[in-house]
């Protein structure tokens, strides 16, 4: 049997080898919490970066929306007016002669009629929709 000094080798050896456990433990474990804090760094940047393109798309889209609704309202109020009579809808136009016809030509401007101006008023509406 072995005495107590005999014994000391292999308790050196596996204090040794416990030693080696805890340092490799210690190491992968330092790795690894260096890799989860860097990855942490990234999801904060990459967070910090969206929120800032949300906001600058949240004021671009209330500019564009402004601007529609400025536009229709424009478009409402002309529209108001020339049914109230307050404004007239003229539209440049040159009407064609009849070499056959021996009338007077009507010196007054052209106007639309009522359907044709509404449909003119939603034709614009629309325009101003689809350019912004």
């Amino acid at each position: 049997m072995l005495g107590a000094g005999g014994m000391r080798p292999y308790f050196h050896a596996a204090l040794a080898a416990i030693i080696a456990a805890l340092s490799f433990g210690v190491y992968y474990y330092h790795d690894a919490y260096s890799d989860a804090a860097n990855d942490l760094a990234l999801a904060k940047d990459t967070i910090a970066d969206l929120q800032t393109r949300q906001r600058d798309v949240a004021a671009l889209d209330a500019k564009y929306t402004k601007e529609l609704s400025d536009a229709k309202k424009a478009i409402g109020d002309l529209h108001r007016d020339v049914a109230a009579g307050r404004k007239r809808l003229l539209i440049s136009a040159t009407c064609s002669t009849n070499p056959t016809t021996s009338s007077v030509v009507n010196a007054g401007a052209s106007e639309l009629n009522p359907d044709s101006r509404r449909i003119y008023f939603l034709l614009r509406e629309q325009l101003i929709t689809t350019e912004n």
